[in-house]
Protein backbone atom coordinates (compact mmCIF):
# COMPACT_ATOMS: atom_id res chain seq x y z
CA UNK A 1 0.00 0.00 0.00
CA UNK A 2 1.60 3.16 -1.00
CA UNK A 3 1.90 6.18 1.64
CA UNK A 4 -0.36 8.88 1.58
CA UNK A 5 0.28 12.67 0.97
CA UNK A 6 -0.31 13.48 4.81
CA UNK A 7 2.09 10.41 5.61
CA UNK A 8 4.58 11.89 3.58
CA UNK A 9 4.52 15.29 4.97
CA UNK A 10 4.66 13.64 8.89
CA UNK A 11 7.61 11.45 7.89
CA UNK A 12 9.42 14.66 6.13
CA UNK A 13 8.82 16.60 9.12
CA UNK A 14 10.00 13.68 11.32
CA UNK A 15 13.06 12.93 9.40
CA UNK A 16 14.37 16.54 7.68
CA UNK A 17 12.01 19.24 9.61
CA UNK A 18 14.51 21.90 8.02
CA UNK A 19 14.34 21.50 4.60
CA UNK A 20 12.90 23.38 2.54
CA UNK A 21 9.69 22.15 0.76
CA UNK A 22 8.50 25.76 -1.00
CA UNK A 23 9.95 29.60 -2.00
CA UNK A 24 7.36 32.36 -2.24
CA UNK A 25 9.73 35.03 -2.38
CA UNK A 26 10.80 35.86 0.82
CA UNK A 27 9.03 33.01 2.44
CA UNK A 28 10.20 29.91 2.82
CA UNK A 29 8.12 26.87 3.89
CA UNK A 30 9.93 24.11 5.84
CA UNK A 31 8.97 20.25 6.80
CA UNK A 32 7.99 21.14 10.38
CA UNK A 33 6.69 24.32 10.03
CA UNK A 34 3.85 22.92 6.80
CA UNK A 35 3.07 19.64 8.96
CA UNK A 36 2.55 22.32 12.16
CA UNK A 37 0.24 24.68 10.12
CA UNK A 38 -1.84 22.27 7.98
CA UNK A 39 -2.11 20.00 10.80
CA UNK A 40 -3.40 23.39 12.98
CA UNK A 41 -5.90 24.30 9.89
CA UNK A 42 -6.85 20.01 9.68
CA UNK A 43 -8.25 20.90 13.03
CA UNK A 44 -10.33 23.99 12.36
CA UNK A 45 -11.34 22.39 9.70
CA UNK A 46 -12.88 19.00 11.03
CA UNK A 47 -14.50 21.06 13.77
CA UNK A 48 -17.09 22.51 11.05
CA UNK A 49 -17.48 20.14 8.73
CA UNK A 50 -17.99 16.53 8.19
CA UNK A 51 -14.56 14.54 6.80
CA UNK A 52 -14.67 14.40 3.30
CA UNK A 53 -15.90 17.77 2.06
CA UNK A 54 -15.09 20.04 -0.28
CA UNK A 55 -12.73 22.67 0.53
CA UNK A 56 -12.10 25.19 -2.38
CA UNK A 57 -9.44 27.82 -2.38
CA UNK A 58 -9.07 30.42 -5.19
CA UNK A 59 -5.58 31.78 -4.50
CA UNK A 60 -2.84 32.61 -6.79
CA UNK A 61 0.68 30.84 -6.35
CA UNK A 62 1.34 31.68 -2.02
CA UNK A 63 3.05 29.82 0.19
CA UNK A 64 -0.61 29.59 1.60
CA UNK A 65 -2.00 26.75 -0.70
CA UNK A 66 0.46 24.84 0.39
CA UNK A 67 -1.06 25.03 3.78
CA UNK A 68 -4.82 24.82 2.77
CA UNK A 69 -4.06 22.16 0.10
CA UNK A 70 -2.61 19.90 3.08
CA UNK A 71 -4.58 21.22 5.68
CA UNK A 72 -7.77 19.74 3.85
CA UNK A 73 -5.65 16.31 2.94
CA UNK A 74 -4.91 16.00 7.04
CA UNK A 75 -8.02 16.77 7.30
CA UNK A 76 -9.43 14.24 5.07
CA UNK A 77 -11.48 17.12 2.98
CA UNK A 78 -11.50 16.91 -0.66
CA UNK A 79 -9.48 19.88 -2.07
CA UNK A 80 -11.14 21.83 -4.77
CA UNK A 81 -8.37 24.40 -6.63
CA UNK A 82 -10.20 27.51 -8.17
CA UNK A 83 -8.24 29.78 -10.72
CA UNK A 84 -8.13 32.86 -9.14
CA UNK A 85 -8.75 34.74 -12.98
CA UNK A 86 -12.43 33.44 -12.34
CA UNK A 87 -15.18 35.34 -11.83
CA UNK A 88 -18.69 35.57 -10.42
CA UNK A 89 -20.46 33.49 -13.46
CA UNK A 90 -17.97 30.87 -13.14
CA UNK A 91 -17.68 30.61 -9.29
CA UNK A 92 -21.42 30.34 -8.63
CA UNK A 93 -21.80 27.28 -11.05
CA UNK A 94 -18.28 25.79 -8.91
CA UNK A 95 -18.88 26.23 -5.49
CA UNK A 96 -22.63 25.24 -6.12
CA UNK A 97 -21.98 22.04 -8.12
CA UNK A 98 -19.10 20.95 -5.32
CA UNK A 99 -20.89 21.40 -2.64
CA UNK A 100 -18.28 23.20 -1.14
CA UNK A 101 -17.91 23.70 2.70
CA UNK A 102 -15.21 26.89 2.51
CA UNK A 103 -13.50 28.81 0.38
CA UNK A 104 -10.23 30.17 0.64
CA UNK A 105 -9.85 33.47 -1.64
CA UNK A 106 -7.41 37.01 -1.30
CA UNK A 107 -9.14 39.89 -0.06
CA UNK A 108 -7.86 41.94 -3.02
CA UNK A 109 -5.26 40.60 -5.71
CA UNK A 110 -4.72 42.13 -9.11
CA UNK A 111 -6.67 44.85 -8.78
CA UNK A 112 -9.84 42.49 -7.94
CA UNK A 113 -12.03 42.75 -5.15
CA UNK A 114 -12.49 38.99 -4.30
CA UNK A 115 -14.32 39.40 -0.64
CA UNK A 116 -16.19 41.84 -2.66
CA UNK A 117 -17.39 38.86 -5.59
CA UNK A 118 -17.40 36.61 -2.71
CA UNK A 119 -20.54 38.40 -0.90
CA UNK A 120 -22.43 38.31 -4.28
CA UNK A 121 -22.05 34.81 -4.99
CA UNK A 122 -22.57 33.37 -1.72
CA UNK A 123 -26.22 35.99 -1.63
CA UNK A 124 -27.50 34.25 -4.34
CA UNK A 125 -26.35 30.10 -2.94
CA UNK A 126 -28.65 28.12 -0.84
CA UNK A 127 -25.90 26.79 1.10
CA UNK A 128 -23.53 29.52 1.12
CA UNK A 129 -19.60 28.11 2.18
CA UNK A 130 -17.74 30.17 4.87
CA UNK A 131 -15.44 32.44 3.30
CA UNK A 132 -11.64 32.26 4.64
CA UNK A 133 -9.89 35.39 3.94
CA UNK A 134 -5.81 34.48 3.34
CA UNK A 135 -4.02 37.58 3.16
CA UNK A 136 -5.54 41.40 3.96
CA UNK A 137 -8.12 42.33 6.11
CA UNK A 138 -11.32 39.73 6.50
CA UNK A 139 -13.86 41.94 6.85
CA UNK A 140 -16.74 40.12 7.96
CA UNK A 141 -15.35 36.90 6.63
CA UNK A 142 -12.48 34.69 8.46
CA UNK A 143 -9.17 35.40 8.90
CA UNK A 144 -7.08 32.10 8.13
CA UNK A 145 -4.76 33.61 10.80
CA UNK A 146 -7.77 32.63 12.82
CA UNK A 147 -8.30 28.94 12.06
CA UNK A 148 -4.67 28.51 12.66
CA UNK A 149 -4.88 29.68 16.27
CA UNK A 150 -7.63 27.87 16.71
CA UNK A 151 -6.53 25.31 19.51
CA UNK A 152 -6.04 21.71 18.08
CA UNK A 153 -9.45 19.52 18.76
CA UNK A 154 -9.28 15.75 19.33
CA UNK A 155 -6.74 13.10 16.69
CA UNK A 156 -7.70 13.57 12.76
CA UNK A 157 -8.69 11.08 11.00
CA UNK A 158 -6.53 8.36 9.57
CA UNK A 159 -5.93 8.68 5.66
CA UNK A 160 -7.74 6.58 3.36
CA UNK A 161 -5.10 5.81 0.36
CA UNK A 162 -8.52 4.92 -1.87
CA UNK A 163 -10.49 8.20 -0.77
CA UNK A 164 -11.41 11.02 -3.12
CA UNK A 165 -8.32 13.91 -2.34
CA UNK A 166 -9.57 16.68 -4.62
CA UNK A 167 -11.76 17.66 -7.54
CA UNK A 168 -10.51 19.97 -10.26
CA UNK A 169 -12.94 21.42 -12.84
CA UNK A 170 -12.57 21.02 -16.79
CA UNK A 171 -14.51 22.81 -19.35
CA UNK A 172 -16.33 19.96 -21.66
CA UNK A 173 -17.63 20.02 -25.34
CA UNK A 174 -21.49 20.77 -23.49
CA UNK A 175 -20.07 23.90 -21.62
CA UNK A 176 -21.05 22.99 -18.19
CA UNK A 177 -17.84 22.24 -16.17
CA UNK A 178 -17.39 18.99 -14.82
CA UNK A 179 -15.85 17.78 -11.12
CA UNK A 180 -12.67 15.46 -11.87
CA UNK A 181 -11.92 13.41 -8.62
CA UNK A 182 -8.42 11.88 -8.34
CA UNK A 183 -7.71 10.08 -4.94
CA UNK A 184 -4.12 9.46 -3.04
CA UNK A 185 -3.69 6.48 -5.37
CA UNK A 186 -3.65 8.08 -8.68
CA UNK A 187 -1.82 10.83 -7.54
CA UNK A 188 0.66 8.69 -6.12
CA UNK A 189 1.13 6.86 -9.50
CA UNK A 190 1.36 10.40 -11.16
CA UNK A 191 4.13 11.27 -8.73
CA UNK A 192 5.85 8.16 -9.04
CA UNK A 193 5.32 8.16 -12.97
CA UNK A 194 7.53 11.97 -12.90
CA UNK A 195 10.68 10.68 -11.01
CA UNK A 196 10.76 7.22 -12.91
CA UNK A 197 10.83 9.70 -16.27
CA UNK A 198 11.89 13.04 -15.61
CA UNK A 199 15.02 13.11 -14.34
CA UNK A 200 13.71 13.92 -10.81
CA UNK A 201 16.17 13.67 -8.09
CA UNK A 202 15.55 14.49 -4.46
CA UNK A 203 17.26 18.04 -4.21
CA UNK A 204 16.07 19.21 -7.49
CA UNK A 205 13.59 22.32 -7.86
CA UNK A 206 10.86 23.38 -10.01
CA UNK A 207 10.19 26.94 -10.64
CA UNK A 208 6.00 26.68 -10.53
CA UNK A 209 4.71 29.61 -13.10
CA UNK A 210 1.59 27.23 -13.58
CA UNK A 211 -1.24 28.01 -11.28
CA UNK A 212 -1.44 25.63 -8.42
CA UNK A 213 -5.49 25.59 -9.23
CA UNK A 214 -4.44 23.08 -12.04
CA UNK A 215 -2.54 19.66 -11.82
CA UNK A 216 0.10 20.73 -13.09
CA UNK A 217 0.83 23.18 -10.87
CA UNK A 218 -0.40 21.64 -7.87
CA UNK A 219 1.36 18.42 -8.23
CA UNK A 220 4.71 20.42 -8.70
CA UNK A 221 4.33 22.75 -5.88
CA UNK A 222 2.92 20.02 -3.10
CA UNK A 223 3.36 16.70 -4.30
CA UNK A 224 6.33 16.50 -5.98
CA UNK A 225 8.53 18.12 -2.70
CA UNK A 226 6.77 15.74 -0.03
CA UNK A 227 6.40 12.57 -2.38
CA UNK A 228 10.26 13.23 -4.45
CA UNK A 229 12.06 15.40 -2.28
CA UNK A 230 12.36 18.50 -4.76
CA UNK A 231 11.55 22.18 -3.88
CA UNK A 232 9.25 24.11 -5.44
CA UNK A 233 9.77 28.11 -6.52
CA UNK A 234 6.47 29.82 -6.41
CA UNK A 235 5.63 32.52 -9.19
CA UNK A 236 2.40 34.59 -8.16
CA UNK A 237 2.29 35.98 -11.95
CA UNK A 238 3.60 35.06 -14.93
CA UNK A 239 6.92 36.84 -15.59
CA UNK A 240 9.64 35.78 -18.54
CA UNK A 241 11.95 37.81 -16.93
CA UNK A 242 11.31 37.27 -13.36
CA UNK A 243 11.32 33.84 -14.54
CA UNK A 244 14.67 33.60 -15.21
CA UNK A 245 16.02 35.54 -12.62
CA UNK A 246 14.30 33.17 -10.14
CA UNK A 247 16.03 30.01 -12.29
CA UNK A 248 19.28 31.72 -12.01
CA UNK A 249 19.15 32.73 -8.40
CA UNK A 250 17.68 29.33 -7.20
CA UNK A 251 19.44 27.14 -9.64
CA UNK A 252 15.85 25.62 -10.53
CA UNK A 253 16.48 22.60 -12.66
CA UNK A 254 13.11 21.64 -13.90
CA UNK A 255 9.91 23.37 -15.29
CA UNK A 256 6.89 22.31 -16.72
CA UNK A 257 4.27 24.36 -18.73
CA UNK A 258 2.85 25.29 -21.37
CA UNK A 259 3.81 26.81 -24.82
CA UNK A 260 3.67 30.28 -23.84
CA UNK A 261 6.53 29.32 -20.60
CA UNK A 262 8.74 27.89 -22.76
CA UNK A 263 8.43 30.93 -25.42
CA UNK A 264 8.66 33.25 -22.59
CA UNK A 265 11.71 31.92 -21.05
CA UNK A 266 13.42 31.60 -23.94
CA UNK A 267 13.22 34.76 -25.16
CA UNK A 268 14.17 36.29 -22.06
CA UNK A 269 17.30 33.62 -21.05
CA UNK A 270 18.71 35.46 -24.63
CA UNK A 271 17.91 38.55 -23.80
CA UNK A 272 19.54 37.99 -20.41
CA UNK A 273 22.44 36.24 -21.85
CA UNK A 274 22.44 33.02 -19.62
CA UNK A 275 21.39 29.38 -21.28
CA UNK A 276 20.48 28.54 -17.35
CA UNK A 277 23.33 26.12 -16.91
CA UNK A 278 21.22 24.45 -13.96
CA UNK A 279 18.05 23.65 -16.15
CA UNK A 280 17.77 20.03 -16.59
CA UNK A 281 14.52 19.32 -18.19
CA UNK A 282 11.49 21.52 -19.73
CA UNK A 283 8.19 19.55 -20.25
CA UNK A 284 6.30 21.82 -22.56
CA UNK A 285 2.01 20.73 -22.96
CA UNK A 286 -1.30 21.76 -22.88
CA UNK A 287 -1.87 23.09 -26.06
CA UNK A 288 -0.16 22.59 -29.19
CA UNK A 289 3.70 23.00 -29.72
CA UNK A 290 5.29 23.88 -32.58
CA UNK A 291 8.26 21.72 -33.31
CA UNK A 292 10.55 24.88 -33.86
CA UNK A 293 10.02 26.16 -30.80
CA UNK A 294 11.33 22.58 -28.97
CA UNK A 295 14.27 22.49 -31.57
CA UNK A 296 15.00 26.11 -30.89
CA UNK A 297 15.08 26.09 -27.15
CA UNK A 298 16.75 22.68 -26.90
CA UNK A 299 19.58 24.28 -28.60
CA UNK A 300 19.80 27.14 -26.73
CA UNK A 301 19.21 25.35 -23.33
CA UNK A 302 22.25 23.02 -23.81
CA UNK A 303 22.71 21.41 -20.70
CA UNK A 304 18.43 20.79 -20.93
CA UNK A 305 16.06 17.88 -22.37
CA UNK A 306 13.41 19.96 -24.22
CA UNK A 307 9.85 18.16 -24.82
CA UNK A 308 6.58 18.13 -25.46
CA UNK A 309 4.29 15.64 -23.79
CA UNK A 310 0.56 14.97 -23.76
CA UNK A 311 -2.20 14.46 -21.15
CA UNK A 312 -5.45 15.81 -19.83
CA UNK A 313 -6.75 16.30 -16.07
CA UNK A 314 -8.60 13.15 -16.60
CA UNK A 315 -5.04 11.18 -17.35
CA UNK A 316 -2.27 13.40 -16.39
CA UNK A 317 0.78 13.18 -18.21
CA UNK A 318 -0.61 10.19 -20.42
CA UNK A 319 2.90 10.58 -22.26
CA UNK A 320 5.67 11.21 -20.69
CA UNK A 321 7.66 13.07 -23.83
CA UNK A 322 11.08 11.86 -25.47
CA UNK A 323 14.07 13.59 -23.43
CA UNK A 324 16.72 11.46 -25.46
CA UNK A 325 16.04 12.75 -29.00
CA UNK A 326 15.38 16.26 -29.81
CA UNK A 327 13.45 14.91 -33.41
CA UNK A 328 10.94 12.82 -31.40
CA UNK A 329 10.90 15.37 -28.48
CA UNK A 330 9.67 18.19 -31.03
CA UNK A 331 7.36 15.86 -33.46
CA UNK A 332 5.76 13.97 -31.57
CA UNK A 333 4.09 14.07 -28.23
CA UNK A 334 6.30 11.26 -26.53
CA UNK A 335 5.81 7.42 -25.40
CA UNK A 336 3.48 6.56 -23.03
CA UNK A 337 4.73 6.26 -19.53
CA UNK A 338 2.26 3.96 -17.09
CA UNK A 339 -0.62 4.84 -19.46
CA UNK A 340 -2.43 2.10 -21.63
CA UNK A 341 -2.90 3.91 -24.57
CA UNK A 342 -4.97 2.60 -27.88
CA UNK A 343 -6.45 4.31 -31.06
CA UNK A 344 -9.93 3.64 -31.86
CA UNK A 345 -10.98 5.28 -35.31
CA UNK A 346 -8.27 7.43 -34.82
CA UNK A 347 -9.52 8.61 -31.61
CA UNK A 348 -6.55 8.42 -28.47
CA UNK A 349 -7.85 6.36 -25.36
CA UNK A 350 -6.00 5.97 -22.25
CA UNK A 351 -6.64 4.43 -18.66
CA UNK A 352 -3.65 3.71 -16.38
CA UNK A 353 -2.92 4.13 -12.58
CA UNK A 354 -2.85 8.14 -12.59
CA UNK A 355 -6.27 8.29 -14.47
CA UNK A 356 -8.96 9.56 -12.29
CA UNK A 357 -11.59 7.65 -10.53
CA UNK A 358 -14.42 9.43 -12.24
CA UNK A 359 -16.78 12.82 -12.52
CA UNK A 360 -18.29 14.28 -9.79
CA UNK A 361 -21.54 13.73 -11.31
CA UNK A 362 -21.99 9.86 -12.77
CA UNK A 363 -24.00 10.69 -15.85
CA UNK A 364 -20.84 12.45 -16.93
CA UNK A 365 -19.09 9.15 -17.02
CA UNK A 366 -21.68 7.45 -19.25
CA UNK A 367 -20.08 8.60 -22.38
CA UNK A 368 -16.43 9.02 -21.24
CA UNK A 369 -15.50 5.35 -21.00
CA UNK A 370 -15.34 2.44 -23.48
CA UNK A 371 -16.48 -0.73 -22.68
CA UNK A 372 -12.63 -2.06 -21.92
CA UNK A 373 -12.24 1.12 -18.95
CA UNK A 374 -10.39 3.22 -21.24
CA UNK A 375 -10.88 7.06 -21.00
CA UNK A 376 -12.66 8.46 -24.36
CA UNK A 377 -10.25 11.70 -24.58
CA UNK A 378 -11.81 13.25 -28.16
CA UNK A 379 -8.31 13.83 -29.32
CA UNK A 380 -7.46 12.35 -32.12
CA UNK A 381 -3.89 11.09 -32.75
CA UNK A 382 -1.66 8.44 -34.79
CA UNK A 383 1.76 6.04 -33.72
CA UNK A 384 4.74 6.73 -35.26
CA UNK A 385 6.58 3.41 -36.51
CA UNK A 386 8.45 3.42 -33.33
CA UNK A 387 5.89 3.97 -30.96
CA UNK A 388 5.73 7.40 -30.37
CA UNK A 389 2.26 9.24 -30.33
CA UNK A 390 1.52 12.40 -32.30
CA UNK A 391 -1.72 14.30 -31.35
CA UNK A 392 -3.38 15.38 -35.03
CA UNK A 393 -6.44 17.19 -33.85
CA UNK A 394 -9.38 17.26 -31.45
CA UNK A 395 -12.67 16.13 -31.52
CA UNK A 396 -13.49 18.26 -28.77
CA UNK A 397 -14.18 21.65 -29.45
CA UNK A 398 -12.48 22.93 -26.52
CA UNK A 399 -9.71 25.64 -27.26
CA UNK A 400 -6.42 25.61 -24.84
CA UNK A 401 -4.94 29.09 -24.46
CA UNK A 402 -1.99 29.83 -22.54
CA UNK A 403 -2.22 26.57 -21.06
CA UNK A 404 -6.16 27.61 -19.81
CA UNK A 405 -9.32 25.94 -20.88
CA UNK A 406 -11.77 27.53 -22.72
CA UNK A 407 -15.31 25.75 -23.90
CA UNK A 408 -16.89 27.54 -26.69
CA UNK A 409 -20.79 26.58 -26.02
CA UNK A 410 -20.37 28.35 -23.09
CA UNK A 411 -19.37 31.79 -24.35
CA UNK A 412 -21.38 31.16 -27.26
CA UNK A 413 -24.65 30.80 -25.28
CA UNK A 414 -23.76 33.96 -23.71
CA UNK A 415 -22.88 36.05 -26.59
CA UNK A 416 -25.91 34.82 -28.68
CA UNK A 417 -27.99 36.84 -26.48
CA UNK A 418 -25.99 39.98 -27.55
CA UNK A 419 -28.46 42.46 -30.06
CA UNK A 420 -25.74 42.86 -32.60
CA UNK A 421 -24.85 39.49 -32.96
CA UNK A 422 -27.53 37.01 -34.90
CA UNK A 423 -25.10 33.64 -34.79
CA UNK A 424 -21.99 32.84 -33.79
CA UNK A 425 -19.24 30.23 -33.31
CA UNK A 426 -16.31 29.95 -31.41
CA UNK A 427 -13.16 28.09 -32.96
CA UNK A 428 -9.03 27.97 -31.53
CA UNK A 429 -6.69 29.12 -34.35
CA UNK A 430 -3.04 27.49 -34.23
CA UNK A 431 -0.98 30.93 -32.26
CA UNK A 432 2.69 30.33 -32.21
CA UNK A 433 2.80 32.64 -28.92
CA UNK A 434 -0.16 31.33 -26.96
CA UNK A 435 -0.80 27.79 -28.71
CA UNK A 436 -4.34 28.69 -29.76
CA UNK A 437 -6.40 31.68 -29.76
CA UNK A 438 -10.20 32.22 -29.65
CA UNK A 439 -11.69 33.55 -32.78
CA UNK A 440 -15.31 34.95 -32.78
CA UNK A 441 -17.09 34.25 -36.16
CA UNK A 442 -20.23 36.21 -36.26
CA UNK A 443 -23.41 36.73 -38.30
CA UNK A 444 -24.14 40.18 -37.06
CA UNK A 445 -27.95 41.85 -36.95
CA UNK A 446 -27.96 44.27 -39.72
CA UNK A 447 -25.21 46.62 -40.29
CA UNK A 448 -23.81 46.12 -37.13
CA UNK A 449 -19.58 45.71 -36.74
CA UNK A 450 -19.81 43.89 -33.33
CA UNK A 451 -15.27 43.79 -32.37
CA UNK A 452 -13.57 42.46 -29.77
CA UNK A 453 -13.80 45.18 -27.45
CA UNK A 454 -17.82 44.46 -27.94
CA UNK A 455 -17.25 41.04 -26.73
CA UNK A 456 -14.76 42.19 -24.04
CA UNK A 457 -17.64 44.71 -22.48
CA UNK A 458 -20.40 42.06 -22.47
CA UNK A 459 -18.96 39.06 -21.25
CA UNK A 460 -17.35 41.42 -18.23
CA UNK A 461 -20.51 42.53 -17.23
CA UNK A 462 -21.73 39.27 -17.03
CA UNK A 463 -18.76 38.26 -14.49
CA UNK A 464 -17.15 36.37 -17.13
CA UNK A 465 -13.57 35.69 -16.96
CA UNK A 466 -11.18 38.00 -19.40
CA UNK A 467 -9.23 34.89 -20.25
CA UNK A 468 -12.36 33.58 -21.98
CA UNK A 469 -13.18 36.50 -24.18
CA UNK A 470 -12.23 35.60 -28.06
CA UNK A 471 -8.90 37.74 -28.93
CA UNK A 472 -10.31 38.21 -32.36
CA UNK A 473 -13.76 38.59 -34.73
CA UNK A 474 -14.37 37.63 -38.04
CA UNK A 475 -17.37 38.95 -39.53
CA UNK A 476 -19.56 36.70 -42.23
CA UNK A 477 -22.91 36.65 -44.07
CA UNK A 478 -23.48 33.17 -42.88
CA UNK A 479 -22.12 29.83 -40.67
CA UNK A 480 -21.17 27.33 -42.87
CA UNK A 481 -23.50 23.67 -41.53
CA UNK A 482 -24.57 20.61 -43.17
CA UNK A 483 -27.59 19.30 -44.06
CA UNK A 484 -29.34 19.02 -40.70
CA UNK A 485 -28.10 22.36 -39.78
CA UNK A 486 -24.88 21.61 -37.49
CA UNK A 487 -22.47 24.29 -37.64
CA UNK A 488 -19.46 23.21 -39.16
CA UNK A 489 -16.60 24.70 -37.07
CA UNK A 490 -13.88 22.37 -38.61
CA UNK A 491 -14.50 23.96 -41.96
CA UNK A 492 -14.36 27.15 -39.90
CA UNK A 493 -11.04 26.41 -38.28
CA UNK A 494 -9.28 25.10 -41.33
CA UNK A 495 -10.53 28.24 -43.17
CA UNK A 496 -8.88 30.65 -40.70
CA UNK A 497 -5.57 28.56 -40.16
CA UNK A 498 -5.46 28.49 -43.59
CA UNK A 499 -5.77 32.65 -43.95
CA UNK A 500 -3.53 32.99 -40.89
Amino acid sequence: MNPTLADCLRTAAHATPDRILIRDGERTLQCAALLEQASALAHALVRRMPVGSVVSFMVPNWWEAAVIYLGATLGGMVVNPILPSLRDHELSFLLADAGSRAVFIPHRFAGHDYAAMLDRVTARLAAPPEVVVVRGGPGHHTALADLLDEPAGAALPPSEPGATRMILYTSGTTGRPKGVLHGHDSLHALITQLGSHWRIEPGDTFVVPSPVAHIGGSIYAFECPLLLGTQAVLMERWDPEAAVSLMVEHRCTHIAGATPFLDGILTAAQRAGTRLPDLEVFICGGASVPPSLIRRAADYFEKAAVSRVYGSTEVPVTTVGSLDDVDRAADTDGRPGIADVVLVDGEIRARGPQMFTGYLHPEDNDESFDDAGYFRTGDLGRWTDDGHLLVTGRRKDLIIRNGENIAPKEIEDLLVTHPLIAEIAIVGVPDDRTGERACAVIVPTGDARPDVDTLAEFLSGRGVAKFKVPEQVVLVEALPRNDAGKVLKHRIRTDLTEEA
